[in-house]
C-alpha cells in the first residue's frame, strides 16, 4: 500500500529540507512560529515513503513500549 522513495529522492529531499532551514535560519531566529516551521522541516527530513511520518512513528513507538 505504501511505496519507499528511492534513495535518490531521500537524499534530494534532505538537501532542499538542508538548504531551506540554512537560508530561512536569520529570518527565523526573530519569528515566534520558528518551532512549528523546523518542525514541519524535521518532517520533511524523515519522510521515507508515502506513508505518513505521523504512523511511522505511532508503529515505531508501539514495539518500544511492548
Amino acid at each position: 500500500m505504501f511505496q519507499p522513495f528511492t534513495l535518490t529522492r531521500i537524499v534530494l529531499r534532505r538537501c532542499f529540507v538542508l538548504l531551506i532551514g540554512l537560508l530561512a535560519f536569520p529570518v527565523m531566529l526573530f519569528r515566534r512560529d520558528r518551532a512549528r516551521f523546523y518542525s514541519y522541516l524535521h518532517r520533511v527530513w524523515c519522510k521515507t515513503s508515502s506513508k505518513p511520518v505521523w504512523l511511522k512513528q505511532s508503529e515505531r513507538a508501539e514495539r518500544i513500549f511492548y
